[in-house]
């Protein structure tokens, strides 16, 4: 790598500092900040490695974890379609295709900071201005179906939703919220339905990881990191990610949800419409009330897990257990309202 460095870069002294990632996904071989004559991020993809359960790479530029995506993005100028609405991407410094396979992704270090309360809407409005702005590409490397391939990759004990003894753990049964599981049981039945919906949606280029670690504040703009995933979705369902994932992951308390919610939505209905978007408006809140089915996987999941170490995005710090279930419990049941939610719309609008 330091011969890389030295041609890519021209340095001839440098440091590399590793940045936290999803070290279970099997696509991200590393990402390193490099201070040499400035600050570059070097992120190197990878197909070699196996990755953590549900976490493989694809060789199928469709597939969700196409390993090659964000390079292609780059190549592209993907993000370039989204000019104007104050999101961008970090700008591409050098790729460099290795010998090994893998390649590097040579990136500018973006800086900015993280998203305050308000921001969030900010980056909503801007989010709205990008996809009502821009017709939904067609490239061979884009994701496709990616909410129904990503949630069936989860193999998760969905058994014990009907488990008593799970349900009796101290852990869950002290800060999951009375009526979850009714609910959870509920929408796992529903899935399929879940699913068919949000693919009968009107659809939109989405980034599709759109939340709090993958945005950054800068001056006017938000920069939005980590496209890997990037592809075809429903209009709305990259805030039906970023909203439940800001507390999921602890950035923003599950109290602050609804709040969260009405200015981030409306905010990004305002963008749509500012980018010329005159669409039914119910059809992109239910696709974000429908995206809820995207974290079904999530409860089992954390049924499992009551007796293990707890640790934070990236796995490099230890979590306060009851912390994280209660967070994540009452963000479920918000979620919950949300899939009732989107019952309710589909009716509404003959779906």
């Amino acid at each position: 790598m330091s011969d890389e460095i030295r041609a890519v870069l021209g340095w001839s002294e440098w440091t590399a500092e590793p940045l936290t990632h999803n070290a279970m996904n099997a696509v991200t071989k590393g990402i390193w900040r490099l201070r040499g004559d400035r600050p570059v991020i070097l992120k190197v993809l990878t197909s070699a490695d196996e990755g953590g359960l549900g976490w493989a790479a694809s060789h199928d530029p469709r597939h969700w974890n196409y390993w090659r995506r964000e390079a292609e993005v780059y190549a592209d100028g993907l993000p370039e379609l989204w000019k104007g609405s104050g999101l961008r991407a970090p700008e591409l410094v050098a790729m460099v295709e290795r010998d090994d396979g893998d390649v590097a992704l040579y990136l500018e270090d973006a800086g900015g900071e993280r998203l305050t309360f308000e921001r969030h809407a900010v980056m909503a409005r801007q989010l709205g201005r990008a996809q009502g702005g821009s017709l939904a590409p067609d490239r061979p490397w884009l994701s496709r179906s990616f909410l129904r391939e990503y949630v069936e990759s989860k193999d998760v004990p969905y058994e014990l939703l009907d488990d008593e003894a799970a349900w009796r753990h101290p852990l869950v049964s002290e800060h999951f919220p009375p009526g979850l599981r009714a609910e959870l049981v509920r929408l796992h039945r529903d899935r399929e339905w879940f699913l068919r919906l949000m693919e009968s949606l009107p659809r939109a280029l989405c980034h599709l990881d759109v939340w709090p670690n993958n945005l950054l504040a800068r001056g006017t703009e938000t920069v939005l990191l980590d496209w890997a995933f990037a592809g075809d979705g429903a209009l709305g369902e990259d805030i039906g990610n970023h909203v439940p994932d800001s507390a999921f992951d602890l950035f923003v308390p599950a109290s602050e949800l609804p709040a969260l919610d009405r200015a981030v939505f409306g905010a990004y209905v305002r963008g749509l419409r500012e980018a010329g978007w005159s669409g039914d408006e119910r059809l992109v809140r239910l696709a974000v009330c429908a995206s809820a089915v995207k974290y079904d996987w999530l409860v089992p999941m954390m049924l499992r897990a009551v007796d293990r170490e707890q640790l934070d995005y990236g796995g490099g710090r230890p979590v306060e257990a009851a912390r994280r279930y209660r967070e994540r419990g009452a963000a479920m049941m918000f979620l919950a309202g949300w899939a009732d939610e989107a019952r309710r719309l589909a009716d509404a609008v003959a779906l």
